[in-house]
């Protein structure tokens, strides 16, 4: 990540700080949640699980070999696959298991 140490404190203080609970619960859309596995600065557990769970009818998925990058797929994920298999309304299948 680029970018100065004031945006950086900045940005990190405002998504962990922030309470999205109430504005989740308000989604009425079909909605994927897509989450690395490997991502060291926003916590699994605490983001994309619960966010999948507060969002009604919400899929949820986490990406082997991916990390907080908005380019998944560079890293050899299952983003895309994924992505394509919701937009069809078909369930996803890892690849190779």
């Amino acid at each position: 990540m680029q970018c100065g140490l004031k945006n950086a404190y900045e940005s990190i203080k405002a998504f962990s700080e922030t309470d999205f609970t109430e504005d989740l619960k308000k989604i009425d859309v079909p909605t994927l949640v897509l989450h690395g596995e490997d991502d060291q600065i926003v916590p699994v557990k605490n983001s994309a699980m619960k966010s999948a769970r507060l969002i009604k009818g919400a899929k949820g998925r986490l990406l082997p070999r991916c990390t907080a990058r908005h380019n998944c797929d560079a890293s050899g994920s299952e983003s895309t696959p994924s992505l394509l298999a919701f937009i069809k309304g078909e369930k996803y299948r890892v690849a190779n298991s």
